[in-house]
């Protein structure tokens, strides 16, 4: 009977993952003037998956790390079946606590996938998803609430790991979003984001929604405009090794830095609100409010525009909708920028058990 039930969820599971394919193949990009669609990275008709060496027993090391490991256990893949995920290779284990059941595991027979797959075991996350470390209990508890009850979407109906997300918060118990919601506010947030301000940024393609520098004939320099491009500092170590110490370069126009400093320290002259006002003093969240400082640009971007057009709510959204109504693709840039130049809530890696 357990066997039939498992096989049953994991039918169900895939059904879901199906169904979410076919809205996102379904689904349009925004026409929005103030979309940013720097902070998606929607896959286009000339971008590609990054190629990755194969699935074989070739053992990989990254540095500081005292383990080597194979591709398939790096990225939690079964060789023999692409389509089965686990929780990636622990390559620094000394940088969190011990990991929940969910987070290092996942539940096959829920179809629920480990959390530390897409969040890394540390919970740095990556661009392209959330960075759960080092936010306060209360807002991890209050957004996975709000998934499980419908009320955080995504302003892009393309970007599926949203719906994903939902999913597996309407299947994950009380405990066990509680437990999760202690593992993260367990560490504190260390430094991810190297910020460049620069007039030309490398030509890149979206991989599976981050931003990869184009090489050979694709590769050369471009304008970057009004737009931030979040890259691997090493696209091996980061991207294909999932390396969860290796750090992302942020490439922003010449001048954000100091607007965004505008805006985020006084609220621009009435344009928006000081963030420090919910935020905190030091921009590290408090109570259900969350982190925000030394963050990802295009994480922080997409639940902005995504409040602002309506895709976020809950109790907080109410809050910040009013804080975003007048904020242009040019704020988010310009905000996120300053906010990834912050200091972070520790230099190394600490955590609680």
């Amino acid at each position: 009977m357990r066997r039939l039930i498992g096989v049953t969820l994991l039918m169900g599971s895939m059904l879901g993952v199906i169904g979410i394919l076919q809205a996102q193949e379904e689904a349009e990009a925004p026409t929005d003037p103030n979309y940013p669609a720097w902070a998606w990275a929607i896959p286009g008709p000339d971008d590609h998956r990054t190629p990755t060496p194969p699935l074989d027993d070739t053992k990989y090391t990254l540095p500081g790390s005292r383990f080597s490991f194979t591709l398939g256990e790096a990225q939690g893949r079964d060789p023999n079946n692409r389509n089965v995920r686990f929780g990636p290779a622990d390559w620094f284990p000394e940088d969190h606590p011990t990991m929940p059941d969910l987070i290092a595991n996942g539940d096959p027979e829920r179809g629920i996938t480990p959390c530390s797959l897409c969040h890394l075991p540390n919970g740095k996350g990556r661009p392209e998803n959330a960075p759960p470390a080092g936010q306060p209990r209360e807002y991890t508890i209050a957004t996975l609430m709000d998934m499980k009850n419908g009320l955080r979407g995504s302003a892009d109906k393309r970007k599926g790991n949203i719906f994903r997300m939902n999913k597996y918060a309407n299947l994950m118990t009380v405990d066990e979003i509680n437990e999760a919601a202690e593992y993260y506010a367990a560490m504190k947030w260390t430094p991810w984001i190297i910020l460049k301000e620069v007039e030309e940024v490398q030509k890149v393609y979206s991989s599976i929604g981050m931003w990869i520098p184009r090489e050979g004939d694709e590769a050369g320099m471009e304008p970057i405009g009004m737009r931030i491009i979040e890259t691997p500092e090493n696209v091996f170590n980061a991207e294909i090794l999932r390396g969860p110490r290796s750090k992302w370069i942020a490439y922003v126009p010449v001048g954000a830095v100091e607007k965004g400093k505008d805006l985020v320290t006084t609220g621009g002259n009435g344009k928006t609100m000081a963030c420090a006002t919910c935020h905190g003093p030091d921009l590290h969240g408090m109570g259900a409010m969350p982190g925000i400082a030394a963050r990802s640009p295009s994480y922080i971007a997409r639940q902005l525009y995504s409040y602002q057009t309506g895709d976020r709510n809950g109790a907080m959204a109410a809050m910040m909708k009013g804080v975003v109504a007048n904020m242009t693709n040019e704020d988010f840039v310009n905000i996120t920028a300053y906010l990834a130049t912050l200091p972070a809530q520790a230099e190394e890696p600490t955590f609680t058990e």
